[in-house]
């Protein structure tokens, strides 16, 4: 039963296609939609075989300085099955949303962000264990570092000085260290201190009240009080206090110049309230995402002036508002949904009544051939040659199938358990591949995901495209100049259909080779 329960938060198996692997999301809500079904709105996550070559080299070369930096297990320590594997476990986190039927939820997972004090073999001890470590645009194609990463080792902490001996100067030039802003021990008594405060913040209304723009944004006196009163008035004031050796009649006069009183604003008076729409309509898109929020929606303001702004915006009626509303919403909507375990045949299973090739969903023709001739076929992955269940896998001139539990790891991870003979080469660049057409023809077919042959061994062939080479003996390139007034290659080629009279060819090149 709890199995079976999905709630917000949790990451699932969505299933889009009966051939293809799953897809892995986040539930971020779940909506009941007119018709009584459920939606979910999910986070969309994407595996190395959604994303072009180029981002994937990228992502290799990110993996190699998190390896170079961390101090667990490296890559070079790890088997080829392993390095293998380890790829399927990989996912890049995106920030788009979409809707789902909660039907097609196929089960749940667990997605962590990458951990660079534990072991990579960690994730694969686990079932149904994913990781990442980059998020991903769809838009864009770009792939970037997730702004969340556990900074750990010498590039972000600090290192400690040993502690100074008992009488030992510290030859550290304190200037450079800290400078010294409030006297806890100065002359003034408390009470001397918050009537300087109160001063301050008179002085504060009054410059409001003869500033024009101010005027327009807190047309009342509660207004331009309450905005006397916040805290870039009152660090003012006790800077002042502090520079002026704690004199009162002197920080006084400083607090109103000849030109008038000083007036301090801080951010929530600086922003405009377009800026303010602005701002939170980007923080309901991006959430806390401050960099993505400067540079879709705020460019002109600095990413200083964003945070210390939010943090100001989170003390406002605003946010308690909209607190209050997002609160309502989230109690309206569900909270959790049960859903059945999914027990259908799948449309790929090859099927088999009392010894005859049957056919799923009606489809007889096609399906019967196609059953027929996968018999005795060994496993695509792991080579296997019996079964419980066998499902045929990748385009239907292939006739390759896949075992019960290697069809689970293919729809669950996005790949087989065994390195195909293309991922071999890549993981060992020593085995190099003497005819050039042959290694072109493979990086083909690993591009395009076209999946290799096997028969049954491990050393398996590529089978080829529609296109063939054909390779020619001498004796067949020499009867091509010796025959050319019999042969008529022209004519030859313009009705391929036609055959070519070998036996006067042959006649003609032993005359030939005879003189």
């Amino acid at each position: 039963m709890a199995a079976n329960m999905y709630r917000v938060g949790d990451y699932v198996y969505f299933e889009n296609s009966s051939s293809n692997p799953y897809l892995i999301r986040r539930i971020e809500e779940l909506n009941k939609t007119a018709n009584g079904n459920v939606e979910a709105k999910v986070v969309c996550f994407y595996r190395r075989r959604d994303i072009s070559n180029s981002l994937i080299m990228l992502a290799d070369k990110h993996a190699k300085e998190v390896e170079e930096e961390s101090e667990t297990t490296n890559e070079a320590d790890l088997t080829d099955k392993q390095k293998h594997q380890l790829k399927h476990r990989e996912l890049f986190l995106s920030r788009q949303y979409e809707s789902l039927p909660a039907t097609h939820i196929r089960g749940k997972c667990s997605v962590a962000l990458l951990n660079e004090t534990e072991s990579v073999l960690s994730y694969l001890d686990k079932e149904d264990t994913f990781f990442y470590s980059l998020v991903y645009d769809p838009s864009l194609k770009t792939l970037l570092a997730d702004k969340g990463e556990i900074r750990v080792g010498p590039r972000y902490q600090a290192d400690v000085p040993d502690m100074l001996a008992e009488g030992e100067l510290d030859d550290r030039e304190q200037a450079k260290l800290e400078v010294k802003v409030w006297d806890p021990d100065s002359p003034l008594t408390d009470r001397q201190i918050d009537q300087f405060l109160v001063v301050a913040r008179a002085v504060g209304t009054f410059a409001r009240a003869l500033d024009c723009s101010s005027s327009v944004r807190q047309p009342s006196l509660h207004m331009s009080a309450a905005a006397a009163s916040r805290d870039i008035t009152l660090f003012h004031a006790m800077d002042t206090l502090h520079k002026h050796n704690y004199d009162l009649s002197s920080a006084i006069s400083v607090l109103v110049p000849l030109g008038g009183p000083v007036l301090c604003r801080d951010e929530m008076e600086e922003w405009s309230a377009s800026e303010a729409s602005l701002f939170e309509e980007a923080l309901e898109k991006y959430g806390k995402d401050f960099n993505d929020i400067r540079q879709d929606f705020l460019p002109w303001k600095s990413l200083t002036s964003i945070i210390e702004y939010y943090y100001m915006w989170k003390t406002t009626d605003r946010y308690v508002q909209q607190k209050r509303l997002k609160a309502a919403e989230a109690e309206s909507k569900l909270k959790q949904v049960y859903i059945p375990t999914y027990n259908k045949p799948n449309p790929n299973q090859l099927s088999s009544n009392n010894g005859k090739p049957g056919a799923v969903n009606g489809a007889m023709g096609a399906s019967y051939q196609t059953q027929t001739s996968l018999i005795g076929r060994a496993c695509e992955s792991c080579y296997a040659t019996q079964s419980h269940q066998w499902y045929s896998w990748g385009p239907p001139n292939m006739q390759c199938r896949l075992c019960a539990s290697c069809w689970i790891y293919w729809k669950k991870y996005g790949g087989l358990k065994m390195p195909t003979q293309t991922e071999e080469e890549k993981l060992s660049p020593c085995q190099t591949t003497e005819d050039p057409r042959i290694r072109t023809h493979m990086s083909r077919q690993a591009t395009q995901g076209t999946p290799v042959r096997n028969t049954g061994s491990p050393k398996s062939a590529v089978k080829t495209r529609q296109a063939f080479f054909l390779h020619t003996t001498c004796l067949t390139k020499l009867a091509r100049q010796v025959c050319k007034n019999t042969l008529r290659l022209r004519q030859a080629a313009r009705r391929p259909f036609v055959p070519i009279n070998c036996a006067a060819i042959r006649a003609e090149c032993k005359m030939f080779l005879n003189s």
